[in-house]
């Protein structure tokens, strides 16, 4: 243990952190160990980490002070937030300040945070296709993550950006799966007209982490945007019906009919799907499968990802 590099994760129980984890303790002989941390050490998942021979630390994205501990001693960290937990843009960035602040004090050298696009460069607050969202963002999710990216260059911080897809995981816990229609039919429900939805395994986002990680220092300073698949919602619909034996259709609608569903953060959504539909050639352009692929040998397509979980996509 002594001569490997401790890698430090940040929401060691997410779905992300989680993956980087997996990959780390996958890799016995990677040079790299895992560092686990999570707000309660006692949990389930905190507990199955630790049985993989993940080391457990409690911290707290909202206290720096706890980060700088459990960063103390570590080589690399892993940052990433949720703010599907608050809703809060100014929370996130709060906390993204506090893991590059930590980062900085606790001599950090690699940081691999977990980050999205600014959509404000592409459609300025005064672009009124798609509304303002808290008075200053178009996608609060996407725009706090890229806004943020600096707070880890000011500090020089040595970082790699790395910006994610949209997690075909969703269509298991995000509420984002097949649902039956009043025709009783099954239908997945996207905004996205004909263009392509950049998609990948969450724990695929692990394995390309630790493929950075691994390559050292040749990744620091840059963007890196990984995906497994380049899928339209039609082609998605397809592979659904394939793996799961029932007839499943790709359900377009207005982005001002996806803000209106009603369900928290419906409005982020609806925006950020816009976003990804309107400037389809710059999202997916900067998700090249290749680059993915580099980093992560075992990358999954959909069908692969279907392949492994189709029992565990509720069938509403």
């Amino acid at each position: 243990m002594a001569d490997k590099k401790i890698i430090a994760v940040v929401g060691a129980t997410g779905a992300q952190g989680s993956g980087v984890i997996r990959a780390i303790l996958n890799d016995p002989s990677g040079g790299f160990t895992a560092r686990a941390i999570t707000r309660d050490i006692k949990s389930d998942k905190a507990k199955e980490l630790a049985r993989l021979g993940a080391e457990l630390v409690a911290a707290n994205v909202d206290d720096e002070a706890s980060l700088s501990k459990a960063f103390a001693g570590a080589h690399g960290a892993y940052c990433v937030t949720f703010f599907w937990e608050h809703f809060s843009p100014e929370k996130e960035i709060a906390q993204i300040q506090n893991m590059a602040k930590a980062a900085k004090a606790a001599g950090i050298q690699h940081v691999i945070w977990s980050t999205l696009e600014d959509t404000r460069k592409w459609v300025p607050l005064s672009d009124n296709r798609m509304p303002t969202l808290m008075g200053k963002y178009k996608v609060p999710h996407f725009d706090a993550k890229g806004e943020s990216n600096k707070l880890f260059t000011s500090l020089g911080v040595p970082t790699t950006f790395l910006q994610t897809s949209f997690y075909w995981d969703n269509l298991i816990h995000f509420g984002m799966g097949p649902k039956k229609g009043p025709d009783g039919k099954l239908a997945i429900t996207f905004p996205m007209g004909d263009k392509k939805l950049p998609g990948i395994a969450a724990e695929d986002i692990g394995r390309c982490a630790y493929g950075i990680f691994k390559k050292g220092r040749e990744f620091i300073g840059k963007t890196v945007s990984v995906a497994g698949g380049h899928l339209t919602g039609a082609q998605m619909a397809a592979a659904l019906t394939q793996a799961l034996g029932k007839e499943v259709r790709y359900h377009d609608v207005s982005p001002e009919a996806y803000r209106g569903f009603g369900f928290p953060g419906a409005e982020d959504l609806g925006n950020m799907f816009q976003f990804k539909r309107d400037f389809e050639q710059v999202y997916c352009g900067a998700r090249n499968l290749d680059v993915a692929r580099n980093l992560n040998p075992a990358l999954l397509t959909f069908e692969a990802w279907l392949a492994k979980n189709k029992s565990r996509i509720p069938l509403e």
